[in-house]
């Protein structure tokens, strides 16, 4: 059996909670922006959503297809911040809900050979995309300073002019296990340690490379730019960095916040909120969490888009930087 066909094995986080944030009506279109193992795009389905599903990894759309044959979902290799793009190519200009699933899925941390985890050693490879700058290029030939800057940046590293400096002392590296391996020695480790203490480096990296929170603050502009007035946009997060831009996000767009990003310059507080005020962030319950661990750092935020026309950005079409 497949990975993408196994229920069992990739569970859906908050699916419960994601499908009442959409409140699906049949024959509605609905885009599910990561597919990884289907399981949202199977939900919205069974639902009577009509579902175009995309991933920009070559592996879940090449093992997801007979689940998206099965269910009649539209399956496309893509960046969900190419959304709109994509599927205008389709004759799609409108849709009546957005799902966005953030992050590296249990699919890619799983299979050692994708380089994602330091739990089983493998290529120093992280690339979500499976092509691009890996993991070993960017350790293997960027400055120590701008190494040291994105593990502050991205992974909430606090020693991150050791570690950067380690990482270089230690080149070339082209194993995890190489990679988690010299991190320890930088930091000290325990075996008891409740936390590895390569955990913050890999997820620097890993979204350093796949450009992952500028995929989220483009991803958002263009499910605005999709969806129907009373649409519904519901993102699943499970880190503070990614959690702090949606929220941000639909702050800004309800009218709640002025302000801006790098990525998403400020605004006149003139302009029309875009979307409703934001319901309440869900968090995973008990029984979840006793179900499906890796659920624990979930948040689910989700709004209500309005008749307001799309705010758009330099950055909000095509990807483009």
């Amino acid at each position: 059996m497949t990975p993408a066909a196994d229920p069992d094995r990739h569970l859906p986080v908050l699916i419960t909670e994601v499908l009442a944030a959409l409140a699906i009506n049949p024959g509605e279109r609905h885009v599910d922006g990561t597919f990884g193992a289907g399981g949202y795009s199977s939900a919205m389905a069974d639902k009577g959503a009509t579902v175009f599903a995309f991933d920009r990894d070559p592996d879940a759309v090449r093992e997801g297809r007979a689940l998206a044959e099965e269910k009649g979902i539209a399956l496309i290799e893509g960046e969900f911040s190419r959304m709109e793009d994509l599927l205008a190519e389709r004759g799609v200009t409108s849709v009546s809900g957005v799902t966005l699933d953030i992050g590296v899925s249990s699919m890619q941390l799983d299979r050692a050979d994708r380089g994602f985890s330091f739990q089983a050693d493998g290529p120093l490879l992280m690339t979500m995309s499976q092509d691009g700058m890996s993991a070993a290029d960017f350790l293997n030939n960027t400055p120590e300073q701008e190494i040291a800057d994105v593990l502050y940046r991205y992974g909430e590293e606090p020693r991150s002019r050791r570690v950067a400096r380690a990482i270089v002392e230690a080149r070339p590296l082209e194993r995890t296990g190489q990679l988690a391996a010299v991190v320890r020695r930088a930091l000290g480790h325990k075996p008891h340690d409740k936390k590895d203490p390569a955990t913050r480096t890999f997820q620097a990296i890993r979204i350093h490379v796949n450009r992952e929170l500028e995929e989220l603050e483009r991803g958002l502009e263009a499910a605005e730019a999709l969806l129907d007035e009373g649409g519904r946009l519901a993102v699943v997060t499970f880190h503070s960095l990614e959690d702090r831009i949606v929220k941000q996000f639909l702050r800004q767009r309800s009218g709640n916040e002025s302000g801006g990003s790098r990525h998403m310059p400020e605004r006149q507080v003139s302009e029309r909120p875009t979307f409703e005020r934001p319901a309440k962030a869900v968090r995973p319950g008990q029984a979840e969490l006793a179900r499906n661990p890796r659920a624990r750092s979930a948040t689910l935020r989700s709004a209500v888009r309005t008749g307001a026309p799309a705010r758009r950005s330099n950055t909000s079409r095509s990807g483009r930087s």
